[in-house]
């Protein structure tokens, strides 16, 4: 018998059938999981802070080479599908560059998400700290390496005088929509991955399909009268909510709600998978 098959409190018979409120006792355990792991700010900010450090140890520019290399990604993409398809580069170069920056970090949270649990075996083994501490400290490492990256844009920006100014603001509510759907998706992606380990390649090869079907290289209006087909992509709403206050635009209201939606559905799934294994993590590892 497993350890999940002992109930946190005595079980009730009633005509027959059995109501267990352990149910409702591992639901207040998975919150205050989660509360506890936001609460220890400083300690998953200071991991996050260490994997940086320890990842490039004894390096001169240390992150700076993946924002030296998205530069040059950048540079040749702009002028080779502006040429190709005779594209106005003061306007297609920014939007391309924060464009980039984003989907590098959903990228990123993506494939992290999906090694969160297994990459710390050990510690989690022999720390009991929460589980979401450890989603948050991905979280921030990666938020990061965004910091670093998204300074090309600025000087991309910079360069053609773009000036988002009030809209901008905006840019910050974007940034918070996207890091609360990190936060679910790397959590779900952390369970399930933890238990079935085929799964990691796989969000890999969707996380190349998306990067085609969302207009991270190519501008929406492209699509014509299809455009609507983008409204059954959740991570364009999430990219659109930062690049268009960006670049000085007011992102369409169908984004936000979109991002919303798309954050409460998530999280709620992932909650209840979060009540129901999250004990399990640490067999499964």
């Amino acid at each position: 018998m497993t350890t999940e098959s002992f109930p946190s409190s005595p079980a009730r018979h009633k005509g027959g059938a059995v109501y267990d409120s352990g149910d409702r006792s591992e639901a207040v355990r998975a919150w205050d999981d989660l509360r506890e792991g936001a609460l220890r700010w400083q300690l998953w900010s200071r991991l996050g802070w260490h994997d940086i450090r320890k990842r490039y140890r004894r390096s001169v520019l240390g992150p700076f080479w993946l924002t030296l290399s998205m530069a040059v990604m950048v540079a040749s993409l702009g002028l080779i599908y502006g040429t190709l398809f005779r594209l106005d580069l003061e306007g297609y170069l920014p939007f391309l560059a924060v464009g980039l920056a984003i989907w590098t970090f959903i990228a990123s949270f993506l494939n992290e998400g999906c090694i969160s649990f297994i990459e710390l075996e050990p510690l989690i083994k022999n720390v009991r700290i929460p589980m979401s501490l450890h989603i948050l400290r991905a979280l921030w490492r990666n938020l990061i390496i965004f910091g670093h990256n998204i300074v090309i844009f600025a000087v991309v920006a910079l360069i053609f005088g773009i000036w988002p100014g009030a809209a901008g603001l905006l840019a910050v509510a974007g940034l918070a929509l996207l890091l609360v759907n990190a936060g679910w998706i790397m959590l779900l992606l952390g369970m399930i991955c933890t238990r079935f380990r085929d799964v990691p390649p796989i969000i890999g090869s969707v996380i190349q399909l998306l990067f085609f079907v969302t207009p991270v290289m190519w501008k929406p209006e492209l699509l014509g009268d299809r455009r609507y087909l983008m409204v059954l992509n959740p991570f364009y709403h999430l990219l659109e909510v930062i690049r268009a206050p960006l670049l000085g635009q007011v992102p369409g209201w169908e984004s936000w709600v979109a991002g919303l939606l798309f954050a409460v559905a998530g999280w709620t799934f992932t909650f209840v998978c979060f009540t129901r294994f999250r004990k399990r993590i640490a067999y499964w590892l």
